[in-house]
């Protein structure tokens, strides 16, 4: 896997209380096989949290506003961009509106792993630890964050909408939300993995001025 989950503010137990753990494993492991590699990024998240149903509720921030989330699904939303890790402060803080707003009760925010060799902010985990503590109280509300390195930068093609930041975590097992009864330890190797679709494949705008008639 290319990606790694950070849960804070014990994000893990209400995804868990809500037996949305393997779901957001699931959806984690597609959007990783679906866009690694890939250019449009935009247009093939957005293609890719459809199929996972996370696209079927209104994804309004605020009612009358354009302001969308990514996905939704039973008071978990998704944010964030690949474009850039300091998209992560939008990210929180428009997932820390539907919070206050009583829309929402955790949020998971995409982010690229990837930032400059010559950093002199320790690792991409480190970072977001340190963020997230530094933003509280702003932000305030349990978050999963999810690291992804895709590879080499994307077209990431999305219409921006507003935000901001979090607070504090430690443990980084691969799955500590995945569904599990009584005291047995959640086993992340028993998740089930989405199934493999073929990636969604979007045509070029020179393309379709090929085939166009004049």
């Amino acid at each position: 896997m290319s990606f790694e989950l950070l849960y804070f503010r014990d994000s893990d137990k209400i995804l868990r209380k809500k037996k949305m753990g393997n779901m957001v494993l699931s959806t984690m492991r597609y959007i990783d096989d679906a866009l690694n590699g890939t250019l449009y990024r935009g247009e093939i998240l957005r293609q890719a949290l459809e199929e996972m149903d996370w696209r079927q509720e209104p994804l309004n921030i605020l009612t009358g506003r354009r302001y969308l989330y990514k996905g939704l699904h039973n008071g978990v939303a998704i944010d964030g961009s690949f474009s850039s890790y300091e998209y992560i402060q939008d990210a929180l803080l428009r997932l820390q509106v539907g919070f206050d707003k009583k829309k929402i009760e955790t949020g998971i925010v995409l982010v690229t792993a990837q930032r400059s060799e010559k950093s002199p902010l320790g690792s991409t985990k480190e970072l977001v630890a340190q963020e997230i503590q530094d933003l509280y109280p702003t932000i305030s509300m349990p978050v999963v964050i999810a690291l992804f390195d895709l590879g080499g930068p994307g077209i990431y093609s999305e219409e921006r909408e507003g935000g901001i930041h979090v607070e504090q975590t430690e443990r980084i097992n691969p799955d500590p939300a995945a569904d599990y009864q009584g005291n047995q330890e959640p086993d992340p190797v028993a998740v089930p993995k989405a199934e493999k679709k073929k990636k969604p494949r979007v045509r070029s705008k020179e393309k379709e001025e090929e085939t166009c008639p004049a």
